[in-house]
């Protein structure tokens, strides 16, 4: 007998789905700006000429591109509490891991476009009086974000992605919304697909303006970073 499929159940807790996407838009958000931030400190360091600054940064680096993220995740929620007494909730754990995470991805994004950067720009700046410091900021960071913003939003994608991951830990993103719903009204191919088409939905406009950058860059003549 054919699947008799009734999405209505699914529709009446459009409420849950709707604050789980907001959910894990928040995750996806935040995790962003913090690794961004620190993705770009780990970058300079690992440019660094000294290596006490440039391997414990390759370090961290490394160990947060090739360590399985739902790893990353226990750890943070499960064992950071019992190692250093940090009371972690759900949401805590997933910011500290995706960050992180993001960070290790964002760091080797910035190094690839900070030495993109021509040396005549450098000694431009120099030329001028500006240190290295004020090169950095004024002349070769500008020049280096632009062609990086088709990666950072390459790798929002993906974290949008990762952060289905969640729902292991009882954070209320989208799928762990879904699930509920599923369980609750007996319709988990229904409320699945529509957590699918939600996703679907989201990262398609998310690569639609993803390629509108790598397309204005490609007709400015600027080389973009990946």
């Amino acid at each position: 007998m054919a699947y008799q499929w009734d999405f209505t159940p699914v529709v009446a807790n459009a409420d849950l789905l709707a604050q789980g996407l907001v959910n894990t838009l928040k995750v996806t958000a935040t995790s962003l700006v913090c690794g961004l931030a620190l993705g770009l400190v780990l970058a300079l360091l690992r440019l660094s000429r000294r290596r006490l600054a440039s391997w414990p940064a390759g370090f961290v680096i490394e160990v947060f591109r090739t360590t399985p993220p739902l790893v990353q995740l226990f750890w943070f929620f499960f064992a950071l509490p019992l190692i250093a007494g940090i009371a972690m909730t759900p949401f805590l754990a997933a910011i500290a891991t995706f960050s992180i995470q993001s960070a290790a991805f964002f760091a080797e994004v910035f190094r690839a476009g900070i030495v993109s950067v021509e040396r005549g720009q450098w000694d431009g700046a120099r030329a001028i009086g500006m240190t290295h410091g004020q090169a950095l900021r004024r002349v070769v960071l500008p020049q280096a974000v632009k062609r990086m913003i088709p990666a950072f939003l390459e790798r929002a994608i993906e974290l949008m992605k990762t952060t289905t991951l969640v729902a292991t830990i009882a954070y209320a993103d989208l799928l762990y919304a879904a699930n509920e719903i599923a369980q609750k009204t007996f319709r988990p191919l229904e409320a699945f697909t529509v957590a699918a088409l939600i996703y679907f939905v989201v990262i398609t406009a998310l690569s639609l303006v993803a390629r509108r950058f790598e397309r204005r860059l490609a007709v400015s003549g600027e080389a973009t970073v990946h």
